[in-house]
This record gives structure tokens, sequence and C-alpha cells, in this order.
């Protein structure tokens, strides 16, 4: 069956995988009692109503003749790979806020080590066609946070993805630098343009797909491995997006599985950045410009909080609103007598004299020959 194909996760969640298996492939007949409980839970987990069990088995038989799991074991085993399913110490345990669209296993091509929790986990994703902006901003994203100790998980593609798992590579401290979730097999690195980068990903990091050796990486699968995406990380940013990119698809369901949401401005004349700013007017993301803010969105409440950014004090910080007045009506080379600053700045006489004092405590003001003009401070 296709990724996200409700019926057959249902029957799966119902009868176990071992007797589901049986049922799918004719080889068990299902029982009025077991669609019942599998129409109970399509309901319960919100998908639309299904068209029942014949319908269901009517769509997996065509492709009953081509299952050779010994084959596909194998591929895997030749690639250095291996298959992993829900109950083995390496499954990634967040994929569990999928609930009933959790993947019934992942295939998995590279080095053996854990995955991160998703709090140490952030999705970076983009346009294929990514401007130079775009590259220069995902580059510094992925090498910082690659720095702070996250994984970076993106999709593979051209772009924005190909941006973030080279910085991610480059400035990753971690065991699992950056993961790659595959729309096809991961048999064949896809697009074959990314072949070297996807190979140092396996290499140093993860590949992963749900699609088992020899898949095609069609457009619907596309769009299923993004939840992927999205379950794996705390924090999915987008970095640069068309109005209707499959990024927002990704950021859609970091959003349904209440995960936090990035999105990094960009120019208004740049279609580019059209989806991002679609994402932060509709409230959907909070707006993002460098690594610390991503960690923060990361890191639970309090922890994490990005520095302060360097920067000279200017002159009014601190100021009332009446003080900021009469500092501008301070003349910055001859003096002026408190009636005439009462005069410009619009303030009584009384005020002006104890704006003026403070002023002068703070070197903003200064007193000359019975007269007052700013200070050089």
């Amino acid at each position: 069956m296709e990724p996200q194909d409700a019926a057959g996760l249902a029957l799966v969640h119902v009868a176990g995988a071992t007797d589901a298996f049986r049922i799918a492939t004719g080889r068990v007949t299902a029982g009025a009692d077991l669609e019942r409980e599998i129409t109970s839970l399509l309901a319960d987990s919100g998908a639309s109503s299904w068209a029942g069990m014949a319908a269901a088995l009517k769509r997996w038989q065509p492709r009953i003749a081509d299952l050779a799991p010994e084959r596909d074991l194998a591929t895997m085993a030749r690639l250095g790979g291996r298959l992993i399913i829900p109950t083995d110490e390496l499954w990634p345990s967040q994929l569990a806020d999928l609930g009933i669209q959790e993947p019934l296993c992942l295939w998995w091509r590279g080095q053996e080590h854990p995955l991160p929790d998703a709090a140490m986990s952030i999705a970076l994703v983009g346009s294929r066609d990514s401007t130079s902006y775009g590259a220069a901003v995902t580059g510094d994203l992925a090498y910082s946070l690659a720095q702070r100790g996250f994984t970076i998980v993106s999709g593979g593609a051209y772009g924005i993805d190909a941006h973030a798992h080279r910085a991610a590579l480059a400035g990753g401290s971690s065991a699992v630098p950056t993961i790659a979730v595959m729309a096809g097999g991961v048999d064949r690195f896809y697009p074959s343009g990314n072949e070297d980068l996807l190979r140092a990903v396996a290499n140093q990091g993860a590949v992963l797909a749900e699609v088992p050796p020899g898949s095609a990486p069609t457009r619907y699968r596309f769009l299923q491995r993004n939840r992927l995406i999205a379950a794996l990380s705390s924090v999915t940013v987008v970095v640069e997006a068309r109005w209707r990119s499959g990024a927002l698809n990704t950021a859609h369901h970091a959003e349904t599985l209440g995960r936090a949401v990035g999105a990094v401005p960009g120019s208004v004349h740049s279609a580019n950045s059209a989806g991002c700013h679609r994402l932060l007017r509709d409230g959907g993301a909070v707006c993002v410009t460098d690594a610390a803010e991503v960690s923060e969105l990361a890191a639970p409440s309090g922890a994490g909080l990005p520095e302060q950014r360097p920067g000279a004090a200017a002159v009014q910080d601190g100021l009332t609103l009446e003080d900021l007045i009469l500092l501008d009506a301070l003349p910055l080379r001859s003096t002026t007598s408190v009636e005439k600053l009462s005069a410009v700045a619009g303030l009584g006489q009384d005020s002006v004299r104890a704006g003026l004092g403070r002023l002068g405590l703070l070197g903003l003001a200064v007193s000359e020959r019975g007269g007052w003009k700013r200070g050089k401070v």
C-alpha cells in the first residue's frame, strides 16, 4: 500500500501486522467485527470515510505479485542499510505523534546511531529553485545549528534542502548531523544531481524512506514524506517558499502535530519568499532570522533564549517622552533660555527645569552662561 493509506494502517492497528498481511493478501477473510473496528478507528482519527475492506483489497491486489521482502532486505544488506520497525531500539519515538499515520517501518541507509529526539532535530525546508539569499541564510542556519548539536532534517532535494544538508555536514558536532527523508527507495539517490551529497549524508548521518528499495519518488510520495520530516523535528523552518510550495505542506504537518514553525522573511519583491510571508501573515509561523531564534523555538520555555544582539546604546535609550521632546528642542551650538525651550518643546517651565536637570546628569544637556544647549555625549 501507499504511505498514509488510512485503511491499511488501520487494519494493522486493529489486527496486528502479521494478520493484517494475511488479510491484505487474501489468505484470511476479514469479518464484520473487524470492519466495524476499522471504521471506528478511522472515525476517531479524523480520517475520511472508507469504502470498506472489499474496496481496499481490490486496491492492494495488483501489488501482491510484486512482493519480495527477501529481495528488499538483501538489497539493504548490500547497501549497508537495514529495516527498522516501531519496536526496534533505533526507532525514533517522536513518530508516534503521528498516531494512525505513523509509518509501519523505515528503510535506513547510514550509520546505526540512535536518531536524536525531536528536541534536538530541526527541519530546514524550502524552494528547489532557491535564490542566493536563500542559500546563504540556509547555510548560516544549518551550520550554526549543527554546531550547537542539532540534527538538521530535510528532504534531499535541490535548493534549500541541499544547502541545509551540506552545511550541517560541515558544522555537525553530533553523531547524526543530518537526516535526509526520501520520497522514493533509498537504493537510488534522488535527484541524481545530489548523489554525492546524499552519499555523504548516508556516510555521516542517515537517509530514510518509508517505501522499499526500488520505489519511485512520485509526487504523492513527496507530499507524504513531508509528514515524517515534520514529525522527526521539534521545529520546522521554511527558509524560502513560493506561494504554493511543497515546503508549506511540511509546515502544515508540523502545525497539525503541535510543532513550532519558523519562517525566514525575504524581499517583498521575491516570489521565492511569498510562501514564507503567507505563513507569517496567517499566524502559522514565527519570524526567525538566525540560529539563536530557531534554537529558542526548540528549547523548553525559558531555556535557550537568544543572546542580546550587540549594538551601541543610543542617546535616547531610557528617556521619558517629555525628556525626549526636551532633548530635541535643545540647540546643538548656541545656548537658549528656559523660556524659549518651554515654547519650543510645548512644556511648562517647571517641567523644562526638571527635565534639564535629568538631562544634565546624563551629560545630554549642559549649562553655559545662564543658557542651555545639548551635551556632546
